[in-house]
């Protein structure tokens, strides 16, 4: 077995495409896990925001929460319509491209490239938040550790659908269970002491109040909290990676992803409420997550706060897979349309989109550099995307209801709208609350990813119209090219060349780049090596062309030939037949020049369609 087969598995068939398939349990791990997570993290992004609030901003924690689960049944219902109506995949990409343009679909796809990106950068940082929490002294490896985890994540996603449902299963189903846990014996301990619980461990205490409670601070704080919702459209965007029956399975999916998201949602709001728990500020020295804290104050700190911890870390980190299970099938559908390079539609040995995977780690470990791993500075960033694609997807299934007009079409249609409606109010209240604070950064980036995608289809466009010929081959003057074949020195890899040479054209150069000492030596073997040989065989002879090159050049003695051959016949294709030695490992290419390549380079940039490269290969 080879590294790369046990790294990455052994590569599948297409035919096998079936076996990758998931059920609808499966579907919670692969496409749940950022909405799940985001549980950890919601609620917490609101909390910062009330800390001005001191004592008072707590308690605004549930009804905020209660707005933003709401609003998560909104868009539950919404996206149940998807799901049936698109089979085969509803992303916001198709919903929108398909029912309100071109324009809008491209819209909503550089708005969910940029959320996905968020996915993964905060869903890592969060996981490693929350272990740090737990482990102070590994605070100043937060950067390395959250590096570590998307490059774990990375591999993993490109061994195939079905093994990575099968490696997140029991850390999915472990936080949940362990988070349950935690809720339904802080709910009886909060009854019990009559909604005044104490805690088992000294929390902070809650800080002065430096601002007054106002509209402004709560819009923000629901904003933030709003990241709690990121990932719910994951699952109408995967339906085809689901077996049959494809949309049974996963409207399954999403029923138990949002039911279990509501529950945690609303325990925890409660519960930090009850115990007075308010969140302390990132990247400080005395920083604890939120659940770090709530775990402790029902639990303690003993056996069961250290493994739902490692739950948390594990279920944040993995998080991240939702981006990666989505990330690429939105790049597939792009390419598709000629709107991202053709690469990203192609699977790879495992039956992923596997360049889709690379690029989302490269651009998501980029931001995790560039933010220290922090996930509050990455916040402002990330609901802005997910929201505005949540909008573009419902308003689309407005108007595809519209147009479909068939039985329950107009009551699928009123569920869509009013999910357009909430989420698109949302959108605006984000940007307005968050603009200062990172927003603003997401409103240049999606303009600059629609250009990209722009100027890939007018690149696309005029390939197709260059190259496009509905006309039948012409088979007129088909004459011989000229042959030119470059030669450094007398030997088997020569020898090959010019026996290929020869049966290609009757017109062969040889090109030889000499030096003084031997170039009377190279050309007396040459017409006892060459000319000899081929008047015996009642060929006509290769002419040799010895070039002089005072200053030791070899290649563009050799490229300055060839395009002064070509202007000089107008009429005739020049072949360069260029020998090439193939070592037989790979380090052994760095113990010679690769001058053969350079000069096929500088060739294909230099010259044109009359000049024809040709490789003849010498194997050791």
């Amino acid at each position: 077995m080879s590294f790369i087969d046990f790294l990455l598995g052994r590569p599948l068939a297409s035919y096998e495409d079936r076996g990758e398939k998931i059920g609808a349990v499966a579907g919670i791990p692969i496409f749940g896990l950022d909405a799940l997570g985001s549980a950890a993290y919601g609620p917490e992004a609101a909390l910062t925001i009330l800390i001005p609030l001191g004592a008072m901003g707590v308690h605004y924690i549930l009804p905020i929460s209660i707005c933003i689960i709401v609003l998560l049944a909104i868009v539950y219902f919404s996206y149940r319509q998807t799901i049936d109506a698109y089979p085969s995949g509803g992303g916001s990409y198709t919903v929108a491209s398909q029912n309100l343009g071109r324009r809008a679909g491209l819209l909503a796809a550089a708005a969910l490239m940029i959320d996905y990106i968020l996915v993964v950068a905060v869903g890592i940082s969060a996981g490693v938040g929350a272990f740090v929490s737990a482990v102070p002294s590994l605070g100043s490896r937060t950067l390395l550790l959250c590096l570590g985890i998307l490059i774990l994540m990375t591999i993993v996603n490109l061994r195939g659908v079905r093994e990575t449902g099968g490696i997140f299963m029991a850390p999915t189903f472990l936080f949940v269970g362990c988070m349950f846990a935690t809720l339904a014996l802080g709910a009886i301990k909060t009854i019990a002491a009559g909604g005044h619980p104490l805690p088992l461990v000294t929390l902070p205490k809650l800080p002065s109040a430096a601002e007054a409670v106002s509209l402004w601070i709560l819009l923000k704080a629901f904003s933030s909290g709003c990241t709690a919702m990121t990932g719910v459209e994951a699952v109408s965007n995967g339906v085809r990676a689901f077996r049959d029956p494809t949309s049974q399975n996963a409207r399954r999916s999403l029923t138990a992803i949002i039911a279990i998201l509501m529950v945690l949602l609303a325990g925890i709001a409660w519960l930090v409420e009850a115990y007075g728990i308010t969140a302390t500020n990132p990247g400080s020295s005395k920083y604890q997550s939120l659940l770090s804290m709530l775990i402790a104050a029902i639990a303690g700190t003993g056996v069961f706060y250290y493994v739902t911890i490692a739950s948390i870390l594990l279920v944040l980190a993995f998080s991240a897979n939702t981006a990666f299970a989505d990330f690429p099938r939105l790049c597939r559908a792009i390419s598709e349309d000629g709107y991202l390079p053709y690469s990203f539609s192609q699977r790879g040995r495992r039956l992923v989109y596997s360049e889709g995977i690379l690029v989302l780690a490269v651009l998501a470990g980029g931001l995790l550099i560039f933010f220290g791993g922090v996930t509050d500075r990455l916040i402002p960033l990330f609901a802005v995307g997910a929201f505005l694609a949540f909008t573009l997807s419902q308003a689309g299934m407005v108007a595809h209801w519209r147009r479909a007009r068939g039985r329950g079409a107009r009551h699928s249609m009123i569920i869509n709208g009013i999910g357009a409606t909430a989420t698109g109010i949302t959108v605006l209240i984000i940007l307005v609350a968050k603009f200062v604070e990172g927003a603003w950064i997401t409103i240049l980036l999606i303009p600059g990813i629609l250009m990209l995608m722009a100027s890939v289809k007018r690149h696309y466009r005029r390939v197709e119209r260059a190259t496009d010929s509905p006309s039948p081959v012409d088979l007129k003057d088909l004459d011989p090219p000229i042959v030119v074949v470059p030669i450094l020195r007398w030997g088997k890899v020569t020898k090959n060349a010019l026996r290929f040479a020869l049966t290609v054209s009757p017109e062969v150069k040889a090109v030889h780049i000499a030096s003084e000492e031997d170039q009377d030596d190279f050309s007396n073997r040459w017409k006892e090596y060459v000319e000899k040989p081929a008047r015996n065989a009642d060929l006509p002879p290769p002419e040799l062309v010895v070039v002089s090159s005072p200053f030791r050049y070899v290649v563009a003695p050799i490229l300055d030939y060839v395009l002064d051959l070509e202007a000089k016949n107008a009429n005739r294709k020049i072949a360069v037949v260029i020998p090439e030695l193939v070592q037989r490992h790979w380090y052994h290419y760095f113990l010679h020049n690769q001058r053969a390549e350079v000069l096929k380079a500088m060739l294909l940039v230099k010259g044109n369609q009359r000049i024809v490269v040709m490789n003849v290969p010498w194997y050791l």
